[in-house]
Formats: structure tokens, sequence, C-alpha cells
């Protein structure tokens, strides 16, 4: 068994074969996390969690792009995104349904600031940009602390810095003071620097891979996997984005994390056997599940 920590097959790229891409996973073993990104992909994260009876979950929250709207284009993505404003009563909600076992995705985003953001306060620059992330980022904090739900943080600095993990890493501190005690949480697709990984390790952090340790030629990925102990590390797809190696070009799907764990035992030196059995041990502890 394998389970994919963090996939979006409630994302539009899924509209015409959501169902049979979950079935095919879960045919092969793979049991997966549906995450939400604002309020309606998260209602449509626990639709779909509900129509099977076992090894789908959802998360639900509102991620950094969508505290504000703009244009995103890249390289696998381009939308336009939908402001809103974190309501927690909202997600409580949500919340009450036994399928939903996290807040998030949720956190900071500095790699695609706008030179400015209009709003209805007025023209806001990228410090004010940066506070209104911070204050969705702790409400969601706030929240998966009240109901003992696993918080997904977004962390993607500006580049070539680390500066959006490290106010991340100070949020935490302020926060949950006794963080792990009192809150489990993961950095999904973390692309900071090991030294930082090692700092959210301390505070008790799971760190999450995906596709881009088998694409990265930086060697940062396999150096951020060597500070991370075994008992932290799980496995995610961010699908329908990031795919893996072999099958770049394509479209990512949950079915696709077993090229992540692959990747993720060779540099481990480890088998394929034993990395699927701790990862998999690791999400059901992150995300408290009880699976056979």
């Amino acid at each position: 068994m394998l389970i994919d920590t963090h996939a979006h097959v409630n994302f539009a790229a899924f509209k015409d074969d959501a169902e049979e891409t979950i079935k095919r996973a879960l045919n092969d073993g793979v049991n997966m996390v549906l995450v939400g990104t604002q309020i309606d992909t998260s209602r449509q994260a626990v639709e779909l969690a509900n129509k099977f009876d076992q090894g789908v979950y959802a998360a639900i929250g509102v991620h950094p792009v969508h505290t504000y709207s703009q244009h995103l284009d890249e390289e696998e993505s381009s939308f336009q995104t939908r402001e809103e404003k974190f309501n927690s009563r909202d997600y409580r909600t949500f919340c009450q349904n036994p399928k939903v076992v996290g807040i998030g995705e949720c956190g900071l985003d500095y790699f695609r600031l706008p030179e400015e953001m209009k709003h209805e306060a007025g023209n806001m620059n990228h410090e004010q940009i940066k506070q209104l992330q911070k204050n969705a980022f702790i409400e969601q904090i706030k929240l998966a602390k009240e109901l003992n739900k696993t918080l997904i943080i977004h962390s993607r600095s500006s580049k070539g810095t680390d500066d959006a993990c490290l106010d991340i890493l100070e949020i935490m501190k302020h926060e949950t003071p006794n963080t792990q005690q009192t809150l489990r949480f993961v950095l999904h697709s973390y692309t900071g620097s090991p030294e930082v990984a090692k700092m959210f390790v301390d505070l008790g952090a799971y760190v999450s891979f995906n596709g881009i340790i088998t694409f990265d030629k930086t060697g940062n990925q396999e150096a951020v996997l060597k500070v991370v102990p075994d008992d932290k590390i799980v496995l995610e797809t961010d699908c329908p984005y990031l795919t893996p190696a072999p099958h770049r070009g394509k479209r990512n799907e949950p079915l696709y994390v077993q090229f992540v764990a692959q990747k993720v035992a060779q540099v481990k030196n480890l088998s394929i056997e034993k990395i699927s059995e701790l990862t998999t041990k690791n999400a059901k502890q992150l995300f408290n599940l009880t699976l056979s």
C-alpha cells in the first residue's frame, strides 16, 4: 500500500474522469487525501471522498494565492485566482464530515507576488499582500488546533531565498509553542533549503516528497530527504501537477506516487517495500487514519 498525501483529483483537470482516476489508484493499492485550495475545491474534495467507502479522504482550506485575485501563468497551469477571505464557520462545517482529515493547503507563497494588487481597501504592496496571506494562514492554524485536524502547509519562497519558509517557521513557533503535542502538520511540496527543513523537523513537521525529486537536477530534494528522519517522510503527487519521471509531460495522477516511492527508496538505499511500509505508517500517523 501507498498513500498519496496530497492530490487534487477534485480539480478541473479531472472533471471528466475523476472517479475513474481514483478507482485506478485504489485498485493498485494507492489511498489518497484530496486537497482543496478554496471553498469550491474544498467542497468538491469532500463530495468526491464521500463517494468511496475506503481509501479516499479530504482536506479543506484556502491556498495563499487565493487570498487575492491575480492571473497565474506557469508551465503546468494558467488561471485567474479568485479572492477569498477565509471563513472559519464555513470550513468548520465541512469538518463535521468524518472524511475530512486535514486543514489546507494553506501557508505562504512569495514566489508569485504581483507587483501591485487592487483590493477593496485600495492598491496593496508586497508587504500588505504578505500580511493578507499570513492572516489567512493563522486562522487556519487555529482551526486545525481547535478541531484536531492535520495542517497541510504550502511554502513557496521568492526565488533563491527561504523567506516564505522562515516566515512560516516563525508563525508556527508563535501559534503552536508546544507543536509536537498540539498539532500534526506537514510541509507539502517543500522546495526550501535542507537547513530550514531541519528547523521544521525539530518542531515536529512531516515532510512530503513528490515528483520533483525524480527530475530535480540541483540535488536539493535529495539533500532535504537526507535530513528528514525516516519517521517523518511521506509521499504525494500534487496531481495534476509535478508529474514524475518517466511520465513528464502527461497529467499527473495518484497512481504515479509509485514513481516517487521508487526514487525515495533509491536515495535512501532501501527497498521499495520498506519505503512503502514506512511512508504508509507515517501517513496514517500524520492524518490519524485507521486503515487495514
